[in-house]
């Protein structure tokens, strides 16, 4: 029973429409992370919404001069 309830959690996080998962956040230079981002950092997008967050580096951000 709770490998069908690990399974059903799974499908759903990754049916959901504003998840990108994890290969689109590390390749955009993010670190997927559980529950919220660190100092420093902020939400980009979301691996699997809306308990795994994708987080940048504040600092990727700057613009150039």
């Amino acid at each position: 029973m709770g490998i069908l309830v690990l399974v059903y959690m799974f499908i759903s996080l990754t049916q959901h429409g504003d998840a990108h998962g994890p290969d689109s956040c590390n390749h955009g230079g993010g670190l997927c992370r559980v529950g919220a981002c660190i100092s420093g950092e902020y939400l980009a997008q979301y691996c699997f919404e809306p308990i795994i967050l994708c987080c940048k580096n504040l600092s990727l951000t700057t613009t150039e001069s």
